[in-house]
């Protein structure tokens, strides 16, 4: 067992976390997780309305008797979102642990520390890390330049990112981007984080309510299967690389300014949500991190956080400490 500062303050077994992800952060792979001593998230949005964000954070509590949390990513959208219902709709499910990411989760703190809530947020810099320690977070998650969705715009590597962060911030900070098996657990603890956020790997896993289609792609994918889209806008996204995201390279290549409008029907959130569910891999986008190239199999979340821990414990105690020259 790892003990952090990340596993004693969220109450779990392993210092592993589930990203929060659009439209598959639900109760199924939320509760694997953290059945199997990691952390699962529900993600809020991909709840229709506030009301059943409550039902599925009762369908999860169903699931599981351990601790699990709930994404708020605060994003600007073209039809504006209840951010206030949604965050009242944990606090009222009993949620103890939310994740934010996107702006800042200032206006929403002191509704969440008087729920006695643990709030932790997802950053792509060093200086955000800093204002949302400033602000009251009680954990950060930096997100480096690998991760799947929004990268940020500095395109810092987590390698860099991460002993950076940690630098100078005080409260724990979990690594995001690029992580999903035991040696990059290890390699999170070595520099200075205290445990590692997943979420492409945990798409390929038994429960992840995605289709068997998305899964078996991302077996088969290198390093090299994902793109980045809307850097002309500096909106940077990841996903996994399809003709649907070449598309969008294309348009973006062409000289002038690039026009939302005509990126719009090819990135619409309801394509992205039924390339998930039914499996048709070129319909739209998806997101997906250049972790794609270390997944070589789907097993159910218990055996993935489990192989996780032992691996980096082996790496950890045998190959690092084995390498110690005996004075």
């Amino acid at each position: 067992m790892l003990k952090t500062a990340v596993t004693e303050m969220l109450g779990i077994e392993h210092p592993i976390v589930q990203g929060g992800m659009m439209h598959v952060g639900r109760a199924e792979l939320a509760a694997a997780v953290s059945n199997a001593g990691g952390l699962g998230i529900l993600t809020a949005l991909t709840q229709p309305t506030p009301e059943d964000l409550v039902k599925e954070i009762a369908r999860c509590r169903e699931m599981t008797d351990k601790p699990f949390g709930v994404n708020i990513t605060l994003l600007p959208t073209i039809k504006p979102v209840p951010y206030d219902e949604y965050a009242q709709a944990a606090i009222d499910g009993g949620v103890k642990i939310i994740e934010t990411a996107g702006r800042s989760p200032e206006p929403f703190m002191g509704a969440f520390k008087a729920a006695g809530i643990k709030v932790i947020h997802k950053c792509t810099s060093v200086r955000h890390a800093l204002k949302a320690e400033k602000i009251g977070c009680d954990m950060v998650s930096i997100d480096g330049f690998e991760c799947a969705g929004h990268p940020g715009e500095d395109d810092i590597p987590g390698l860099l990112l991460i002993p950076c962060a940690a630098n100078v911030l005080k409260i724990p900070m979990l690594a995001s981007g690029g992580f999903g098996d035991g040696r990059g657990l290890a390699a999170a603890l070595a520099l200075g984080a205290d445990g590692i956020n997943m979420g492409t790997r945990f798409l390929a896993t038994k429960e992840a309510p995605v289709h068997d289609n998305i899964k078996k792609q991302m077996v088969d994918a290198s390093e090299l299967d994902t793109t980045l889209i809307f850097r002309t806008l500096r909106n940077t996204a990841r996903v996994f690389k399809n003709s649907i995201a070449q598309q969008v390279v294309e348009i973006e290549a062409k000289p002038g300014e690039t026009n939302f409008e005509d990126l719009a029907p090819l990135v619409a959130g309801v394509k992205g949500r039924e390339v998930l569910d039914k499996g048709d891999m070129e319909y739209g986008i998806w997101t997906a991190g250049m972790v794609v190239g270390l997944i070589h199999d789907i097993p159910d979340c218990d055996t993935l956080v489990k192989r996780i821990v032992a691996d980096a414990q082996e790496i950890i105690s045998a190959r690092l400490s084995g390498m110690m020259l005996q004075s």
